[in-house]
């Protein structure tokens, strides 16, 4: 890969300090965090963040083998992106009641469905819960950084990207088998989200949008794309209520 100097960065990789490595490609670890912070509470810091992301940009320069055929940035990408979901789990920010009320809404979201056979609107689950629907909006948001970053993994899982870097040696047989069909059964219910949800989905994974540029796709606010991304992710939690511990 040619670098805007013209010389093959991995040729000259093992002779780059640690600042030109970030001087080259800190605009990775930028952008990635400020992608998850759109989904985080206020208390986050995206210093925190960056400061993680930097962690894994090392650490993805150490490991990288130009010969495995991805590119650095996308094998940086996946590295950073983990690193930062490990530093927000060790956080645990999240209070009793934010669980709690989350796995109110889940449950509601479950029940309706199951009652009316068809995709709930928030207003109905929100209606079903006895309160407003701005409440309902803030509880699912609070409680979405609490779940989606396992199915956000499993969702890049889906399309390969991840294997490469987060399997576990140590997973028995059975493990994997139950990973395996949590996978499957992910990427169905995935499939079977109301085509606006799933839009959404695509254009944040996949698209890599951020919720601004989905709200101009969508002819909407970057809240409403904020509120449309986490109902999502609270119907997934509740179609996989079974797979929860």
């Amino acid at each position: 890969m040619q670098t805007k100097n013209g010389y093959n960065t991995y040729a000259k990789k093992a002779t780059l300090s640690v600042d030109a490595i970030v001087d080259q490609y800190g605009y990775l670890v930028k952008k990635i965090a400020y992608h998850l912070l759109a989904r985080l509470p206020n208390s986050v810091d995206v210093n925190d963040l960056t400061q993680a992301g930097m962690m894994g940009l090392i650490e993805a320069y150490k490991r990288f083998e130009s010969n495995k055929g991805a590119s650095f940035e996308t094998y940086a990408g996946i590295r950073i992106r983990g690193s930062i979901m490990d530093e927000i789990r060790k956080a645990d920010w999240a209070p009793r009641s934010v669980r709690r009320n989350g796995r109110a809404a889940s449950a509601a979201i479950h029940e309706l469905e199951a009652k009316v056979g068809r995709d709930v609107t928030d207003m109905e689950v929100a209606a079903h819960m006895g309160i407003s629907i701005d409440e309902y909006h803030e509880i699912i948001h609070a409680s979405m950084t609490t779940q989606l970053f396992s199915y956000e993994e499993i969702i890049e899982n889906e399309n390969g990207v991840l294997d490469s870097v987060s399997g576990d040696n140590n997973s028995t047989p059975y493990a994997m088998t139950e990973e395996s069909g949590f996978q499957g059964q992910l990427a169905k219910e995935i499939d079977q989200l109301p085509e606006r949800e799933k839009l959404v989905l695509s254009l944040y994974y996949n698209e890599e949008l951020n919720l601004k540029e989905i709200g101009a796709v969508l002819g909407v606010s970057e809240s409403r794309v904020s509120q449309i991304h986490s109902q999502a992710a609270m119907r997934l939690k509740a179609r996989l209520s079974d797979w929860q511990d």
